[in-house]
């Protein structure tokens, strides 16, 4: 039976191809985000599939724009949040938008009788990889962040359990670690994604790290967030995503095998975070249907996707030189 879900930041990678995915489902799109600029939309979407989402324009920090927009939707996938650098030029701003907006999505799921919430949790939760004494972190690995964006998230934690404890609204919270593919354009992490448009446009790119990071496909990622949503399980669940988790040497070896051309190298810095985390939460929530598609396919339709848009004519992110 077709629904009608709100998509807080559908703008930003994972929103839009949650929307995308949505829609295919036979899904009405209720799309809700202060930004104007639909580049990601359009670099996933065609003309017909945009036309069908109702887009409104809002802020995630205005408690009453919330409560309008999730009038008579039937759940609410929240991924509108500032990324990490943004947290840290404004740690207030970043406060608002990621720690009140999600509050203020609680509020509107209380007031508008809306029993279940799915939202993005970040690996930033955790502290550095030097806390831990495995390298795939259990999902009740200790929280110890080290970035205003995750302590907002783990503040947000709290916030579903309390609202889950006082007011009965269940709630998933999806924890992703690296995610890659068409859309992923902004943050540190985002440089696997970058390589990979260099190499569909035959051209060298350099990634500053060679961590082992859980690598996780955007569609993926997004199914992941659509399948959580349907289940009618009680509670405030955290479920972190597992992914492939590999070095930055495989990822790119991967993008380098698929192009023909050795176009993608990295630099043998190191970052802090964590290699991985262990999904068995997800898989437990899923029946251990836990989207994925491998890595090498992943990769393959990532570059199908970039070298479209560019014959298209569309905006793709500029790459350095």
């Amino acid at each position: 039976m077709s629904e009608r879900v709100l998509v807080t930041g559908h703008l930003g990678c994972i929103g839009a191809w949650v929307a995308k995915l949505l829609l295919a489902d036979g899904d009405h799109v209720v799309g809700f985000d202060l930004g104007t600029h639909d580049h990601r939309l359009r670099l996933i979407m065609g003309p017909d599939e945009l036309s069908a989402i109702e887009q409104i324009r809002g802020d995630i920090t205005n408690t009453e724009a919330v409560q309008n927009a999730a009038a008579g939707v039937d759940r609410i996938i929240h991924l509108a949040a500032l990324q990490v650098p943004f947290c840290a030029a404004d740690p207030a701003g970043g406060a608002r938008v990621n720690v009140v907006g999600t509050v203020n999505v609680f509020e509107a799921a209380r007031h508008q009788h809306i029993d279940r919430i799915t939202w993005a949790s970040s690996v930033a939760v955790h502290g550095t990889a030097d806390l831990y004494d495995t390298e795939i972190l259990p999902v009740d690995a200790q929280r110890d962040p080290g970035t205003f964006y995750g302590v907002y998230k783990q503040a947000n934690e709290g916030t579903a359990r309390v609202y889950d404890t006082d007011h009965g609204i269940a709630s998933v919270g999806i924890l992703p670690h690296t995610i890659y593919g068409p859309g992923r354009d902004q943050g540190l992490t985002s440089q696997p994604t970058t390589a990979v448009l260099a190499a569909a446009l035959g051209r060298p790119y350099r990634v500053d790290y060679a961590s082992k990071m859980g690598f996780q496909y955007a569609p993926d990622v997004a199914r992941s967030f659509i399948a959580a949503s349907r289940v009618e399980a009680p509670g405030a669940r955290i479920c972190p995503l597992g992914g492939d988790i590999v070095t930055v040497q495989t990822f790119l070896d991967a993008v380098n095998q698929a192009v023909g051309e050795e176009l993608g190298t990295c630099a043998d810095d190191r970052l802090p975070f964590p290699a991985g985390t262990d999904d068995g939460a997800l898989r437990d929530l899923l029946d251990g249907q836990v989207p994925h598609t491998p890595l090498a396919d992943a990769i393959g339709e990532t570059i199908a996707v970039f070298r479209q848009a560019a014959a298209e004519g569309q905006t793709l992110p500029d790459l350095p030189g």
